[in-house]
């Protein structure tokens, strides 16, 4: 990441494994690379297969990633996540994303899971909870202000 030290001064760049692995720096079973994205088998997998999704940016979270580059970026995750089930014979696919908290290396990635029925994954998800009264609603409410003071308009005339 980059963080300017002081007003005039060189960023101070911190190390990356990803960007050390979309570079070619660092050593990783790499299932897909192009100017877009690099995916690799991720080194301490949930089962066989687990493949991190990287832009080729050094990008920390999902809201740095230019608007440009989210599409291109998600559709390499979208082929991943189709290759998966046909190439390990699993049904379907866990796609997750962190954004700071429990992001191991701080740069943008997907992971793309491949899942059976069965397959002993618990744990992974935090504890549900049940909205009180007209608590959704009101956090509803607080989300959509923020994305229409960021300039999102939802075109649903039922809101």
């Amino acid at each position: 990441m980059n963080q300017p030290t002081e007003p005039g001064s060189a960023p101070v760049v911190e190390p990356c494994v990803f960007c050390d692995i979309v570079a070619g720096r660092s050593a990783a079973e790499v299932v897909l690379a192009d100017g877009d994205a690099v995916a690799f088998l991720d080194r301490s997998p949930l089962f066989p297969g687990h493949t991190l999704v990287v832009p080729t940016q050094h990008v920390v979270q999902l809201s740095d990633l230019p608007s440009d580059r989210v599409g291109p970026f998600f559709r390499r995750v979208q082929l991943v996540a189709e290759a998966l089930p046909v190439a390990l014979g699993r049904p379907g696919t866990f796609v997750a994303m962190n954004n700071i908290v429990s992001q191991s290396v701080a740069h943008l990635h997907a992971h793309v899971v491949p899942r059976q029925k069965g397959d002993g994954l618990r744990g992974f998800f935090w504890p549900r909870q049940k909205y009180g009264a007209g608590e959704a609603s009101a956090v509803a409410a607080r989300i959509r202000d923020v994305l229409a003071s960021s300039g999102v308009e939802d075109d649903r005339s039922d809101l």
